[in-house]
């Protein structure tokens, strides 16, 4: 069986900041491959750097030192402009608190980042409705945020993350909001969107990451063993 391809390389990647005084290590060395195509989570306790390193992999943070390299571009010193164009067309994020727009249907939500990336907008419409439909939300394009329950919500958010068909997910606690069954459907989904893309998930959740192909722990910044 042949080796599945890396997408996300991280070289020594480091994230050193000052706080009163002293320097914080939120991400201290880490080396790592991740490939094209499967789940990974990120676990470990509250402050071990989880998240700042899904921010650095989805170029929202700068690291310290190091380098970081995905879908064969490296981020270091690319400027602000063009590390957004990345962001758009190689990253879809899904959050914990889902960063819906609230004044917008679940179908506008998702048509926006296409919208970002001057897709016309019958294709825009199209592909947001089919996106919904395959989430099970074919009866709630319309509906706004306020209308809809979390885990209606987190699907809609996985919709828009999906939205330019990107090569990478990043889910930072995105059952983290949801009761346990609305989460186990959330993760089932993003463990189904893993076998076509790449899925990195920052989990509290060990039951649920245990599930994922590759666990990674951290603590203190670093990476304590892969699984």
């Amino acid at each position: 069986m042949s080796e599945k391809k890396t997408l996300i390389e991280l070289k020594d990647v480091a994230k050193h900041y000052n706080k009163g005084g002293e320097t914080v290590r939120a991400v201290d060395g880490i080396n790592q491959k991740i490939p094209t195509t499967g789940m990974v989570a990120i676990v470990g306790p509250s402050g071990s750097g989880k998240s700042t390193l899904l921010h650095i992999i989805g170029a929202m943070d700068r690291p310290t030192r190091g380098e970081v390299i995905v879908a064969g571009k490296t981020l270091n010193g690319l400027p602000e402009r063009e590390l957004t164009g990345f962001r758009r067309k190689t990253v879809g994020f899904v959050f914990q608190t889902f960063n819906l727009i609230p004044n917008l249907t679940a179908l506008e939500n998702v048509m926006l980042p296409m919208e970002f990336n001057e897709v016309p907008k019958p294709d825009r419409v199209q592909r947001g409705k089919s996106l919904l439909e395959r989430l099970g939300l074919e009866q709630r394009l319309k509906h706004r945020p306020n209308e809809l329950s979390g885990g209606e919500m987190q699907r809609v958010a996985i919709a828009r993350a999906l939205a330019n068909n990107p090569p990478l997910i990043l889910a930072d606690e995105p059952t983290g909001n949801l009761d346990s069954q609305a989460g186990q459907m959330i993760y089932e989904l993003l463990k189904q969107i893993s076998n076509e893309r790449t899925v990195v998930v920052v989990t509290h959740a060990e039951a649920l990451a245990q599930r994922a192909d590759t666990v990674l722990h951290i603590k203190d910044g670093r990476l304590e063993q892969n699984g």
